[in-house]
Parts: C-alpha cells; sequence; structure tokens
C-alpha cells in the first residue's frame, strides 16, 4: 500500500484482442492464433515506437504487463476497432494476408485505467 500522499506506480499495459471464433468455430490451431497476436503487439510496439509510455513499457523489459482479451467475432472486433479510432487511442488491427482476415488488434502501451473502460465487456481469452 502506497504512503500517504504518495501517488501509486503507474501500470503500463498492453492490451491483445483475439477473434476466440478462429479457435472455437473456424477450427484454427491454436498457435496460429497465438501467431497472431504476435504479429498485432510487436506491429503496435513499432508503430508507436517513440511514444513515451511505450519507451517506459519497454525499459521494463522484464516486467511487461500484457492482457489478452477474446472479441467472439469479426465484427466485434472490427467495432472494437472503430471505437478505439473515434477514442484516439492507438492500436493495429491485424489483418492476415493473404486472407485479408481481421484477426487480432493490439494497442500500444497505456496506463491501464485509460484504456480499461474502453475493453470491459471483453473477457479473457480462453
Amino acid at each position: 500500500m502506497a504512503a500517504s500522499g504518495t501517488a501509486a506506480p503507474r501500470r503500463l499495459v498492453q492490451y491483445v484482442v483475439v477473434r476466440s471464433d478462429l479457435v472455437h468455430t473456424l477450427a484454427w490451431p491454436l498457435g496460429a492464433v497465438i501467431t497472431q497476436a504476435c504479429h498485432a503487439a510487436i506491429a503496435a510496439i513499432h508503430l508507436n515506437y517513440n511514444d513515451p509510455d511505450t519507451q517506459e513499457y519497454l525499459a521494463e523489459l522484464d516486467s511487461m504487463h500484457k492482457v489478452v482479451l477474446q472479441a467472439v467475432d469479426q465484427a466485434s472486433l472490427s467495432s472494437l476497432s472503430e471505437t478505439l479510432t473515434e477514442k484516439g487511442i492507438a492500436h493495429k488491427l491485424w489483418i492476415e494476408q493473404p486472407e485479408n482476415v481481421p484477426t487480432c488488434l493490439a494497442l500500444k502501451p497505456y496506463p491501464k485505467d485509460i484504456v480499461h473502460p474502453l475493453l470491459h465487456k471483453f473477457k479473457l481469452f480462453k
């Protein structure tokens, strides 16, 4: 517990949202879906490399915090991407090629309290 008058340390989190229907309905191999999440996470970091929060997140290499959530389908994922864009939240919607299929998205690292309200309806990926 933080001492009175001292702020708790900021918790930077990188959220990744993956379509759960890829595994549960469309029978994609789990490894292929994990690969999609890796692509999106790295792309979001690359696109926002010079961002101060991204630099702080990368500086804490051994204590990075990621949360992987599930979107039930492509429509849910696309809707989230549109909402994030409208709210000015930097993210990368990963579209698998050559199939041109949106599979997941990853946000750049943000303080948890900034982005969690936009993601609260998504459950942890199972």
